[in-house]
Formats: structure tokens, sequence, C-alpha cells
């Protein structure tokens, strides 16, 4: 690993872009480690609330690895790139208390890599919120993600897992919260809103240190054999062919915050999600505007040698291209409209059949 890769998240110096996002891969200490060994910046610990309900929804949690012909398949790294990885899940069965604990010494342990373990949050009663957030901060873990855009909001009940699409209750949660902690609060937003935007603004200016953005879409795939949805329900869909709309939104977000900025102030930094697949997607999240990526669905249909593999991708370009990881980050959002485009002669004639 060469300096090359270090990028920053406010005060956070992160050894490489790339982070290993939450998820069943890492409920416990032995997917942590994994990821940690793979040479991540951070791992985001299986996301946790207050609610007994959230924890038993695992119990209920189902998985599907999909080929480009929405055919079932058996994940591994060579198919996981092509692949839609589909499921509805829950949070961690660990108590609070043990979660904490693990996370807590995880988090230590991932000093000796130069890495975080992150602590996640999803969102539920806002002041069970704000306790744990506390905990989490006294117990020494150095870095909260508060999720408030699980893609879960409307399949299950009573608010355990809200989607939260109102700019207003953002700002609320957030500088709630912030008002609480003082340790790095990254808040992860769905990408289920026609104002992804408004969403992100509003959690900066209640003082998030970041935003992880755009959080997964739910989705439903019909079986033809069985005439029935896949897993019987909606789903949270993760895949490749999501990089475009994450790009679209982070170059989006990016070049409106770097107007914003004041004098030579950094631009207000995003973690991008939601798409990418190997180490060259990362470097297009970052030139999207991210400054730093997670990833989860990958890792989840093809192991842990994924995000190995993406570094070496990742160390490899920065060193083809002779430059920095922070150089790359929003280098393509400036996006042309298009009346500035030049004139074509019927470029569309090349995609018509000769007949």
């Amino acid at each position: 690993m060469t300096d090359k890769a270090v990028v920053s998240i406010g005060k956070i110096k992160l050894k490489n872009p790339l982070i290993c996002a939450s998820g069943e891969h890492v409920m416990d200490r032995n997917g942590i480690r994994a990821a940690l060994k793979s040479g991540v910046a951070a791992v985001v610990a299986k996301s946790t609330n207050e609610t007994v309900a959230a924890r038993e929804q695992i119990k209920k949690a189902d998985y599907l690895l999909l080929d480009e012909n929405w055919q079932a398949i058996v994940g591994d790294s060579a198919s996981a790139r092509a692949a839609t990885f589909i499921c509805r899940s829950g949070l961690t069965p660990q108590s609070f208390e043990e979660w904490l604990a693990m996370v807590v010494e995880m988090d230590k342990e991932a000093r000796e890599y130069g890495a975080y373990v992150i602590a996640s949050i999803i969102l539920a009663d806002l002041d069970a919120a704000v306790s744990m957030s506390q905990q989490i901060e006294q117990a020494g873990v150095r870095i909260l993600e508060l999720n408030v855009g699980t893609p879960y909001g409307d399949e299950v009940e009573d608010d355990l897992l809200p989607t939260e699409r109102s700019s207003d209750r953002i700002e609320t949660i957030v500088s709630t919260v912030r008002k609480a902690i003082t340790i790095p609060l990254w808040v992860k937003i769905t990408g289920q809103s026609e104002h992804v935007d408004r969403l992100v603004l509003a959690a900066r200016r209640a003082g998030a240190d970041s935003v992880v953005v755009p959080g997964r879409f739910m989705g439903m795939i019909p079986d033809l054999e069985t005439q029935r949805p896949y897993l019987d329900t909606n789903v949270g869909v993760g895949g490749y062919w999501n990089l475009p709309l994450s790009c679209y939104w982070l170059a989006q977000i990016h070049s409106q915050l770097k107007r914003e900025r004041k004098g030579d102030q950094p631009v207000f930094p995003l973690v991008g999600t939601n798409g990418a697949r190997n180490g060259e997607d990362v470097l297009r999240f970052l030139l999207a505007g991210a400054s730093a990526v997670e990833m989860a669905s990958a890792v989840l249909a093809g192991g842990f040698e994924v995000l190995s593999a993406a570094i070496a991708q990742i160390e490899d370009y920065l060193k083809q291209k002779d430059t920095q990881a922070s150089n790359l980050i929003g280098k393509a959002a400036a996006v042309r409209k298009f009346a500035d485009m030049p004139a074509r002669k019927q470029p569309w004639k090349q995609f018509l059949s000769a007949g």
C-alpha cells in the first residue's frame, strides 16, 4: 500500500478509498477480521438498533444471486461482477451490549491494520438512537454511521427500519444525534427519493461529517417457473447496473457542494455506495465525486477476496496514471448540459439494422 491511495473524510484519514459496508458478512468477529485482513480502510459492522423485533427479523432473512437472465446462480468471485444480489434482511441478532463489546474490540484490533471498525445504528426511536450513540462514543469507538435510509422501511411494521425521505426530518434527526456526541458522524441516506441531493444537504446542515449515498432500492422480480416473486417478497436490490445511477447523484451533489463551499475549504466529503463491484468501479465513484466507497453486495456474492482484488486494481491504476486517489475526487463531475453539446450527423444510424 502506498500513500497514493490515501483519502480523507473530514478529520479521518483513510489508507485507501475502499470500505467494507455493513452486512451479514461482517456480523461477527471472524467476518470483520477477514475484511480487515483484505486491506480495506474501514469496516462498517452489521447494524443494530434497540428493537427486539428488528433483531428477530434476521431469522426470516433470505438471499439470492441472479445472472443476466434473472436465473439463480451460486456465488463466487468470478460470477459476482455481473450478478444481481437480492435479499430481505434484518439486524444483527446480538444484544446491543454484546454488539458494542464486539465493535469496541474489533476497532481496537483495526488499529493494527491502520484501519477502522465503524459502529452502525439504524434509526428506530430517536431517543434510543441518541442513547446508543453516546454509549458507542463512551466505549471508545472512533466513527459512527447513522443509517436513516434502509430500503426496507415500507416492508416492516412499527417503523423498525424507517426509510427517511424528508429533508426536515433528516435535519432534526442528525442535529439531535450530533449534539449528543463528538466523534465523526456519517449519515447513510436512501436513494429512493426524487431529491437525494436535498437529503444530503439537510444532513450536512445538521452537522454530519459525511453522507453515505445513495442507499439501495427496493425491487420485485417474478420467477417464471413458480410464477411467484423471487423470495416471495419485495427485496433490496444490489448490482453493477446501479453504478450509473449512483454516479449521477454523486456528480450532481458533489458539484453543488463544490459551488457552495467557502474559499479554499475542502468540499464536503461523500461516501459512495450501491453499484461498485471492483477497484475500477471504486475509481469511477471517486471520479463522480465520492471520497470513499462502501462495498457489500459484491463481497456477499464473491467473498472477501473481492476486496483485496479491488485494492490491487486501485493501486495499479494510481501507479499507472501517476496520481493520487484524492486527485480523482469529482474530476468527472463537471457534466455538460445537452444544449452545450455540438451537433452531430445522425449518430443513431449506427444502431439501426441494415434492412
